[in-house]
């Protein structure tokens, strides 16, 4: 978008190839957030936990946080004190709340709300591929495909600009949609495949069966550019499409169309199959990832013009935002913080001895369950996120945060979060301040400061800098974003994101860069990966198989419905921001417990009627709206409001084991009627 700052700050779309001139709602609406009236203007600090926020100097609320941390790490050491990230943050204050994390503080408990998103997808991809970029291939390739496969993803909800992109009826391409409800997106799809919630593992072991039996996969490739396909094959045998059929309830005409689709688009200008949250974010979100990679390699898709395969990143750094180190496990440049080398070379840019660098901490569901508990972080400092509203089982995250001895929360608004803190710090906003930002296609993108942030707010460098002067480094926390950038470049060199050849001034000329950009390389960096080769030591891609599994919590006679969550048009994640615009607020004033009218009927509820949503972990309530677009086994909730109307006061955090993942996708419970 452009911004013009003459008479307040006017949004006008660019004609950029993502978007081509298009935003959404929330773009048209996002000025409305710089208006003084709906922000945090002033630091505010409670003296006790019982006594109310109140107004005082950013020097009082700086030495209060600085002392706290001392108290705290004095008495219990460093790992007392965590840090909560967001995949928000510019990919400078990724890289440099990551070192404050790890050098000013000394801790190894650092994750971020990204952890919620794009976990599954990111090891799915590490794993197959040796890398992790949401689309490895610009976005325009999705606008000539012949066939576009979106699992468990709504964009035209979710992503308009996105969705403009895709298939239209008429236009002689094919769009395949799985997902348990009739969404927008799936309303337009050539072939609607609706799973039962927890079953897109199963789903997708039955498309790669009927690709094998069918004579559909690419063996010539399969061969040249892969290894594990005997073993996908075998688990892919025991998934015949009656079976699969039985497990997600999608009939077996309907998954052999789609396979039909998927084969014939590959000599109509290419295939892709593409991941969202609604694969990814459960208790074996990982493997459902691999499973539909496996698909994609069988096709003989990743690596070929305007094929692939790839998951669809959903916050606004997604990507650049988990690649810098505010991730538990991770180093700058997407280096693995376990790895020697990569210690010794961040180690080196930051001047530090590598064996004072802390190893690997508590991933995001891990981290918020042991706050304040024996042996778990006692104070904790937020940028930019709202786990109060955001993270799964939220009830318990919100008596995790009652225990610590100190919170302190940096953010835009006076979020649910920050409410419950000891200390908070009004930041300035994304018209307000420079930095860079890395889109879904892993394209690197400058932004510029439009306008000066009100009096009395600070960016979040300038906060994470006073901290760690205060802290006792002089040294080292600029906040400056061109002087950050520049140490991010040094030390992401050499990793799996490379942004050491991203040059400042082709990126304010817009000019575009895609990461892995080494020095030396071509400027443009590498918009398209996997061309030649993989980036796995051997240089092939990896099938990795595993059985489908239930999900972590299944139905039963008390709790006799899925529960399913996900965005909306209006809004946004937990809505601390987008709650407060006029305009968006207009449009989606509330939630609402979308369900079956056959299911209202048992409940003898009717339209607009209030609802409880009930689980084994708590109670939400909305109003029901009544849709013959959802399954009658399965009910559907925003997860974008707070106190009682949080989704994620019901949600499981059954964790995926090898992402951190939680299961917000699916769980078990039963409606009431909320009577007075």
């Amino acid at each position: 978008m452009w911004l013009h700052p003459d008479d307040g700050v006017a949004v006008e779309p660019r004609d950029f190839p993502t978007n081509r001139g298009g935003l959404c709602q929330k773009g048209w609406a996002a000025a409305e957030l710089l208006d003084p009236g709906v922000r945090l203007a002033t630091p505010l600090m409670r003296d006790r936990r019982d006594a109310p926020l109140r107004p005082v100097t950013w020097d009082a609320a700086l030495d209060r946080i600085a002392a706290e941390v001392r108290r705290i790490r004095d008495a219990h050491g460093p790992d007392a004190v965590a840090v909560f990230g967001g995949g928000g943050l510019t990919n400078e204050k990724a890289y440099l709340l990551g070192k404050f994390a790890r050098v000013a503080l000394g801790t190894a408990n650092i994750d971020y709300n990204g952890r919620f998103c794009m976990s599954s997808a990111a090891a799915a991809a590490g794993r197959a591929f040796g890398i992790d970029r949401g689309l490895p291939f610009p976005l325009t390739d999705v606008g000539t495909a012949g066939t576009v496969m979106l699992v468990g993803a709504n964009p035209a909800e979710t992503m308009p600009p996105l969705a403009g992109h895709l298939p239209r009826p008429g236009d002689g391409r094919a769009l395949v949609v799985a997902d348990p409800r009739s969404t927008p997106t799936a309303r337009a799809a050539t072939v609607h495949l609706q799973p039962a919630p927890g079953t897109d593992l199963a789903l997708a072991y039955g498309l790669l069966h009927l690709v094998i039996a069918r004579g559909l996969a690419d063996h010539a490739y399969i061969a040249a550019r892969t290894t594990g396909f005997e073993e996908a094959r075998r688990v892919a045998a025991g998934y015949w499409p009656a079976r699969v059929e039985r497990i997600t309830g999608v009939p077996a005409s309907a998954l052999e169309t789609a396979v039909e689709l998927l084969a014939a688009g590959r000599s109509r200008g290419g295939t892709l199959v593409l991941t969202g949250r609604g694969a990814e974010q459960h208790s074996k979100g990982t493997d459902t990832v691999h499973a539909f990679i496996n698909l994609a390699l069988a096709l003989g898709l990743p690596g070929r013009p305007g094929c692939g395969f790839g998951s669809l990143t959903g916050q606004g750094n997604g990507q650049g935002g988990r690649e810098h180190g505010q991730k538990a496990d991770q180093l700058p440049g997407y280096r693995r913080i376990d790895d020697p080398d990569a210690r010794r070379h961040v180690a080196r840019v930051w001047g530090v001895d590598e064996a004072d660098l802390p190893g690997p901490g508590l991933p995001a569901r891990e981290l918020l369950n042991a706050l304040g508990t024996p042996g778990g972080p006692r104070a904790l400092l937020v940028f930019g996120s709202n786990p109060v509203v955001s993270a799964p089982d939220a009830g318990r995250v919100q008596r995790r945060l009652a225990a610590l001895d100190f919170l302190a929360v940096t953010d835009l608004v006076r979020s649910e979060t920050a409410e419950h803190a000891d200390v908070v710090l009004p930041a300035a906003q994304w018209a307000e301040e420079d930095g860079t930002m890395t889109n879904l296609e892993g394209r690197v993108l400058l932004r510029r400061r439009a306008v000066d942030p009100p009096p009395g707010v600070r960016t979040d460098l300038e906060v994470i800098s006073a901290l760690a002067r205060r802290l006792g480094h002089r040294d080292g926390f600029p906040a400056d974003p061109a002087e950050v950038f520049a140490e991010l470049r040094r030390a992401s060199a050499g990793g799996v994101a490379d942004y050491s050849g991203v040059r400042p001034d082709r990126l304010a000329a817009g000019e575009p860069v895609y990461w892995p950009c080494p020095a030396g390389g071509p400027p443009e960096g590498t918009p398209r990966l996997f061309a030649d080769r993989f980036c796995t030591p051997d240089g092939r891609a990896r099938f990795v198989a595993a059985e489908h599994r239930p999900a972590a919590e299944e139905t039963d006679e008390t709790f006799p419905c899925h529960l399913t969550t996900g965005r909306i048009l209006a809004q946004y994640q937990s809505g601390a921001q987008t709650r407060r615009s006029p305009t968006l607020r207009e449009a989606a004033p509330e939630p609402y417990v979308e369900m079956h009218p056959l299911l209202a009927e048992r409940l003898g509820c009717a339209d607009g009627d209030p609802v409880r949503v009930v689980s084994r972990r708590g109670t939400a309530r909305a109003p029901a709206r009544l849709t013959e677009r959802i399954r009658l086994d399965t009910v559907f909730m925003p997860f974008h409001w707070a106190g009682e109307q949080r989704a994620n006061l019901v949600t499981n955090s059954a964790p995926d084991p090898v992402s951190g993942m939680p299961e917000f996708k699916v769980c078990a419970v039963r409606l009431e009627r909320d009577r007075p």
